[in-house]
């Protein structure tokens, strides 16, 4: 891995942000590829979508929409142990999303004059599982649980057909999962035309498709590669979506008293995910670097993806940034905001405390980010590329819309018509001030007798 000295120098905050390393995007390129996909989509509907299918995942699924009775043989198949563990988890999501559900509350701001806030869950989400080179059941579940706990009422699933299906079905540990979780409606499409079906909806092609495929969405969730982020950037004007999802990356904040060991197989298993994962170390302990590339050395040859993990630890999105402190990597950390940010120092309390960007922070070292990726009931779809400055990751409230309710009588309004009709004046919006005095006063419209009107309404 790289390294980045920071030490012995003062940077400004915008010379710290550039100093950090991340993966370079070929947004523009990935741009050309994918509108044509939207459009095309967009316009023949499934016939487009199995055209795309046989294009990128060299099979054409008689069935785009996994029929009901596949999902649930998925699950008679699915191993014993892994099931244990989808439901462990389903069991661990289940109980975070409970309590993050928010409550609906009102302000009395005076007699007759009520503000409150409902939380309305999104109508129609869809919910997308990348494949590629890994399988996600996992995604499922983060995608999911929190949606059913915010009380969507409509959930759709699109996933890649697995690559050893000749049915073009999605792979069946996937489709066990959403057997567990209760979502029939799943679709064996995947990429960017995934993401057009959400969001424009497809006509069907065949007998089997229906007249309608698959209704259009008011919301897109869930991970995926360049392509798929392009994608839902490209329909994001007119369809929620949760984020532009870049590559994976790990951060982790050292001290001496760190486990170089430990250190080197947190590095290796983010990078594990894909060539631009991005792994950083941040530490004040030159000693810890030099065992932590040593460790690198010897494990990465070790492990199954070994050439995957290498490209990913030798570019230029990985590095080590050797600090002057703790301070100083506490900083650095916060600028660069990781999705994934683990704390392995002597206070790790004191230091978690002391953060202020960061998709999920893993405390101590027995909570190692594939905790979270699976079991610990945190959700692990998270803010990439530095947006855990101003974003958050998945959770119940992704899937809901805070929503005002003004519940203001005669008595309530009438204190405030006078001033509101003042503020809209200033504001050279007369009609909206007129708007208010209408259900006060005889003419609003007579500047003139204005204020013995009002006066006469007892609104002065």
């Amino acid at each position: 891995m790289r390294i980045i000295d920071l030490r012995g120098r003062k940077l400004s905050r915008a010379e710290l942000l550039a100093a950090m390393p991340r993966a370079a995007m070929g947004t523009s390129e990935a741009t050309d590829l994918v509108r044509p996909i939207l459009d095309d989509v967009k316009e023949r509907g499934a016939a487009a979508l199995r055209d795309f299918e046989e294009k990128f995942d060299h099979v054409r699924p008689e069935h785009l929409r996994v029929p009901e009775e596949e999902i649930e043989a998925a699950l008679t198949t699915l191993d014993p142990e892994v099931r244990a563990a989808i439901e462990e988890s389903v069991r661990r999501a289940r109980a975070v999303a409970k309590n993050q559900v928010p409550q609906d509350f009102h302000t009395d701001l005076a007699p007759g004059a009520r503000v409150a806030e409902r939380w309305i869950p999104i109508q129609r989400v869809g919910l997308y599982v990348p494949g590629g080179k890994a399988v996600y059941p996992s995604s499922v579940i983060m995608n999911a649980v929190p949606a059913q706990a915010a009380g969507v009422e409509s959930l759709a699933i699109a996933t890649p057909p697995a690559r050893d299906n000749d049915k073009g079905l999605p792979n069946k540990t996937i489709l066990a999962t959403c057997a567990i979780l209760g979502v029939k409606e799943v679709y064996a499409v995947g990429g960017a035309q995934a993401i057009a079906m959400f969001a424009y909806g497809a006509k069907g092609s065949e007998p089997q498709d229906g007249a309608v495929l698959c209704d259009p969405v008011d919301k897109i969730t869930g991970p995926g590669n360049i392509f798929v982020a392009t994608a839902k950037s490209l329909v994001s004007a007119f369809v929620g979506i949760d984020a532009v999802a870049g590559p994976t990356e790990i951060g982790i904040i050292a001290d001496k008293t760190a486990n170089p060991s430990l250190v080197a197989a947190d590095l290796i298993g983010q990078a594990e995910h894909d060539e631009l994962a991005g792994s950083v170390l941040f530490t004040d302990d030159p000693e810890l670097a030099d065992k932590v590339q040593e460790n690198l050395n010897y494990r990465v040859p070790k492990t199954e993806h070994a050439e995957r993990v290498h490209t990913s630890l030798s570019g230029t999105q990985s590095a080590i940034v050797l600090t002057d402190g703790l301070d100083q990597s506490i900083d650095a950390a916060n600028a660069y905001a990781a999705e994934h940010l683990e704390i392995q120092t002597a206070d790790a309390d004191a230091v978690v405390k002391r953060i202020k960007n960061a998709g999920a922070i893993f405390r101590g070292p027995y909570s190692p980010v594939p905790l979270g990726d699976y079991m610990s009931g945190s959700n692990h779809v998270l803010p990439t590329g530095g947006t855990a400055r101003f974003a958050a990751g998945l959770g119940v409230h992704t899937f809901m819309k805070p929503v005002e309710v003004i519940e203001y009588d005669e008595e309530g309004l009438k204190a405030l018509a006078a001033r509101i009709n003042a503020f809209a004046v200033s504001e050279d919006l007369p009609a909206h001030g007129e708007c208010v005095l209408s259900r006060f006063v005889k003419d609003p419209y007579d500047k003139a007798t204005l204020r013995e009107q009002e006066q006469e309404a007892g609104l002065r």
